[in-house]
């Protein structure tokens, strides 16, 4: 029987060691245990604080028993970081058969302990007591503790963050955003929240996913229609006669001066019939199917009134704020109904997307480029671990690409530069013939930085022909001041522009690409009232993360992926 209460855990995650040197060890804000990483990321390896009593929490990688089942050795990791804390539970503390399977997930308290010489680890933990155990049934645990490939686990997303790579991947990504808005908010951009839901098709390419009630509110009719068939043209007539015959016997009455009770019960009479014809009039009109006027869709009768789509870019709105605000950027998921199946597209995926008022290409092309430099160091001060994992495992040059890329100042060429050295190119024979006007392909862009420069590239003043109709037309009249960041691994990294100030120029450039005009008439408003020059880009978050880790596939950088044929969660 205990003889008071447990001590809190700020006082069991202090210890003395050496009878002279007390050393905390950091335990979770808002929990009872000590993070694992706040064990093993310290530079001794957790060396220093043996002695100490800790919480742990995590999820068995490898479990294994020991001494003929009198002990079990635990590799348990909570994600917090790559390495793994080795537990030791002893058989008279708990059910060994119950911990060691892999997937399981524990609690335990214990002592920190220097393990003996000549062993990997640093420290590891005598269990004093299992506070809680998630049991697995190894026979149908889906992720054993073999190599499993990525393709495998895409079928298990719900499951997969518990692999290494995975966990790495979500750590990586999770720094690349703090990194994002720590860049943003220290260089005095505000983050503004634009809408997922839009009636403007911001690249014109006309790949949206629409955002829609009629087919949903079509079926709900159809099954009513079903269980209450709509009234027939006779029961309608039959209802009509009847309001006119309770009409005339309420004038009947009030002529002959009838009492006011007897008025009123026949005025009653004559609302109860009119509101019985109202309804069988509303449901004579129910028709099955998708509302349709003059042959076509009527989204007058939809839920916004009018067509709506799930955005593809927040640029369009994100620049209103722009026009206002000076510097502002927003980060949020955007998605495009392109039916591809390359390890390059997904259905859904984040933006980045900073807008700079009061600047010129040149401007928007120094702001991708600090931001880029200052991703590829945040990572190398921040998440070192990880990335080793990732040159380990996936990219051997990954680090080497991260520190070249933080160091090295950006090639800029012209468009027709570029093309120019790749006309030139004999040791290669591309698959997409170069030309002037042409769309650079990720052959193109990757023989730029990765062959020719060696480093990240700026290509600059594109062919308006093959870019969105809000890039500045240049002087040229031929190009427009739009430029792409290429990086190698992947190519284009991030597409920006200046954009059309003039009024004049953008509402024609809007209708040379056969766009309607009303959609955008309130854009049209930011270049009508106090235009200013502004520029701005985009970046395409999961191609960071895959030019970051060199993973070769976008699905396995996001944490819930869709693409054609896959939406699970």
């Amino acid at each position: 029987m205990s003889d008071g209460p447990t001590p809190p855990v700020e006082q069991m995650a202090t210890a003395t060691l050496n009878d002279a040197v007390t050393v905390p060890v950091q335990k979770h804000a808002f929990s009872d245990r000590v993070p694992i990483r706040s064990i093993l990321s310290r530079p001794d390896g957790g060396a220093g604080i043996a002695g100490q009593r800790v919480r742990v929490g995590g999820w068995v990688k490898t479990g294994r028993e020991q001494g003929k089942g009198s002990f079990a050795f635990l590799e348990l990791n909570d994600g917090t970081c790559q390495a793994n804390l080795q537990v030791i539970v002893e058989a008279s503390v708990a059910d060994l058969g119950q911990l060691v399977a892999t997937g399981t997930c524990v609690v335990v308290d214990g002592v920190l302990k220097l393990p003996p010489e000549g062993t990997r680890q640093k420290v590891e933990l005598r269990v004093e007591q299992v506070v809680h155990v998630g049991l697995v049934d190894p026979a149908k645990y889906p992720l054993p503790k073999t190599r499993l490939t990525l393709e495998f686990l895409r079928d298990f997303v719900h499951l997969r963050p518990k692999t290494n790579t995975i966990s790495a991947v979500a750590r990586i990504r999770n720094a690349l955003a703090y990194a994002t808005h720590t860049f943003f908010q220290k260089h005095g951009f505000l983050y503004v929240h634009t809408p997922i839901i839009t009636t403007s098709d911001c690249e014109g390419a006309g790949e949206m996913f629409q955002v829609t009630t009629l087919i949903t509110d079509s079926e709900k009719r159809e099954k009513e229609l079903i269980k209450n068939p709509p009234p027939s043209e006779d029961d309608v007539e039959a209802a009509k006669i009847l309001v006119k015959e309770k009409g005339e016997a309420v004038t009947q009455l009030k002529s002959v001066k009838a009492s006011k009770e007897e008025i009123s019960a026949s005025v009653a009479e004559l609302t109860k019939a009119k509101e019985n014809l109202s309804r069988l009039e509303d449901r004579a009109k129910l028709k099955p199917g998708i509302p349709q006027k003059e042959g076509k869709i009527d989204y007058a009768q939809d839920f916004f009134a009018r067509q709506a789509f799930l955005t593809v870019s927040g640029q369009l709105q994100v620049e209103s704020f722009a026009c206002c605000l000076s510097s502002v950027y927003t980060f949020g998921p955007t998605f495009r109904a392109e039916h591809s199946h390359t390890s390059r597209h997904l259905a859904e995926f984040w933006m980045v997307e900073p807008e700079i008022a009061f600047a010129e290409l040149k401007d928007d092309m120094n702001c991708a480029e600090a931001y880029v430099k200052f991703l590829c160091q945040w990572l190398l001060d921040e998440c070192l671990d990880d990335m080793e994992f990732m040159a380990k495992n996936f990219d051997k040059t990954c680090i080497d690409r991260l520190r070249m890329v933080a160091s090295t100042p950006f090639e800029r060429i012209t468009y027709t530069e570029a093309v120019e050295l790749l006309k030139k190119v004999t040791d290669k024979k591309f698959d997409n013939e170069v030309e002037w006007g042409i769309d650079l392909a990720s052959e193109h862009e990757r023989y730029l930085t990765e062959v020719l420069f060696k480093k990240p590239v700026i290509v600059y003043n594109y062919p308006k022909d093959i870019k969105a109709f809000y890039m500045r037309l240049n002087d040229d009249s031929k190009t427009v001041a739009a430029m792409d960041v290429l990086v190698p691994k992947v190519g284009e990294l991030i597409g920006g522009s200046q954009r059309e100030e003039r009024y004049e120029n953008i509402s024609k450039r809007i209708v040379e690409m056969g766009l309607p005009l009303e959609p955008y008439e309130w854009y049209l408003d930011l270049r009508r009232y106090g235009t200013v020059k502004h520029s701005g880009f985009g970046l395409g978050f999961e191609r960071m993360i895959l030019f970051a880790t060199g993973m070769d596939n976008i699905r396995d950088v996001i944490p819930f992926p869709r693409y054609p044929g896959r939406a699970d969660l």
